[in-house]
């Protein structure tokens, strides 16, 4: 089938995102893209609250919904949008009283303590969430009766969700490419582009590493330029070319605690690290998220991180079985691991896994191949190469992060730089 069609639509202002970007807001999380904090904070509570959120969204019977305006203010009042330090600010959603007098609950500010209750909101949120989710997928699969599913757009973010679907839906194949947030719109435009100049559908997206690199010289350039600087913080650093060597030293310092960054070929696209721009630790040892905020993330305890896996071992390690390269879908992990990684295990048993392949990324798959044969775990910790700033790019930006945090080791291309 080469047409595209328009088959369906919900109009602003109902929204998921709304929704559940309100709520977000709502629990003291008022930075740009901070749903990720209520989803890693859902675990933790209960759906003490889901009952009261049904009449905030409300699901309509062709599988669509609506939001319950009262409890909103984006529709008809003024709503702040702009750029603060480099990064959006928005004004509340929300009608705080209403919200309150609905759940009993008052409004979160961002310095005070996290306490059940709202432990159990972020619960209730991502729960109403899903039942608006699996409504909208269930309505779609007996519509057109088919098993494959794409997802896209801001919602597509919530990984928890997407991990569920062959769980609570009836489709059997599932993907979700590698921005799925708003930035992934220029995928649509191009596909549409493309289908109307072509007549053709684009090739599959298998993979993300579709950024810059940068040559050989250029990082020996700026190791040089800052080897006083490396001196003085007490690191060293040499080349090795023999990519063998280079993986087999890497897993040696991972599996015995060290936290390495990882920086590798082209830069991912999208708002995951995959391999290229990561951080990466040992997900056997119980103190390496401690290790990892004390060192560099300085995150909230309860953000879980995620684990990359060699794309055969999947089912020997998680409960599903799957191929997940862009880190877009959380799974259980079989329960006689869970002790094996607790690094990457959330308090539910659940991993946000990413499946490695030899072929879109035969470093990082050899890596964590060596890092399998000293230990038995064919994955490693995996967490963004950055420390409160966007991913790093470019090597200085790397080399910079390295220097300003306690991170052990960098291996930068075929140069490693450890502090003695």
């Amino acid at each position: 089938m080469s047409q595209l069609t328009l088959d369906g639509r919900i109009l602003f202002p109902h929204s998921l995102g709304v929704f559940y970007q309100a709520l977000t807001q709502y629990l003291g999380f008022p930075n740009y893209g901070d749903e990720y904090k209520v989803m890693g904070l859902a675990p933790y509570g209960k759906p003490k609250y889901l009952e009261a959120l049904k009449d905030v969204v409300c699901l309509e019977e062709d599988g669509g919904f609506l939001l319950n305006l009262k409890y909103f203010r984006h529709h008809n009042e003024k709503v702040s949008y702009e750029w603060s330090g480099g990064e959006p600010s928005v004004g509340n959603l929300f009608r705080a009283e209403a919200i309150e007098e609905l759940i009993k609950l008052p409004l979160r500010q961002r310095e005070e303590s996290l306490e059940q209750t709202h432990k159990d909101l972020a619960h209730s949120v991502q729960a109403m969430y899903e039942e608006a989710f699996f409504h909208l997928l269930h309505n779609c699969n007996q519509k057109y009766g088919l098993d494959s599913l794409t997802l896209a757009g801001g919602c597509a973010m919530n990984s928890v969700a997407n991990g569920k679907v062959y769980l609570r839906s009836p489709f059997k194949q599932v993907y979700v490419q590698a921005a799925a947030g708003d930035a992934g719109g220029a995928i649509g435009a191009a596909m549409v582009t493309w289908n109307e100049l072509s007549g053709m559908r684009p090739a599959s997206m298998d993979h993300a590493y579709l950024g810059p690199r940068f040559a050989p010289d250029q990082i020996e350039a700026l190791l040089q330029k800052h080897q006083s600087s490396l001196r003085q913080e007490g690191c060293s650093f040499r080349q090795v070319d023999h990519e063998e060597q280079l993986c087999k030293f890497t897993a040696e310092q991972i599996a015995a605690g060290k936290v390495v960054g990882w920086f590798q070929g082209r830069m991912e696209w999208g708002p995951r690290a995959l391999g290229n721009r990561s951080i990466l630790g040992d997900p056997r040892r119980e103190d390496m998220k401690d290790i990892l905020n004390l060192k560099i993330k300085r995150r909230e305890s309860f953000r879980p991180f995620a684990p990359s896996i060699l794309r055969e071992a999947v089912a020997d390690w998680f409960e599903l079985e799957d191929d997940v390269p862009f880190m877009m879908q959380v799974f259980p992990i079989r329960e006689e691991r869970r002790r094996q990684i607790p690094a990457v295990t959330h308090v539910d048993g659940s991993g946000r896994l990413q499946t490695v392949h030899e072929k879109t990324n035969p470093r990082y798959y050899r890596l964590i191949r060596e890092f399998a044969q000293l230990t038995g775990v064919p994955l490693v910790l995996n967490t963004s190469f950055n420390e409160n700033e966007p991913i790093v790019c470019q090597p200085k930006e790397a080399l910079d992060c390295f220097l300003r945090t306690k991170m052990d080791v960098l291996v930068l291309e075929n140069w490693i730089i450890a502090r003695d």
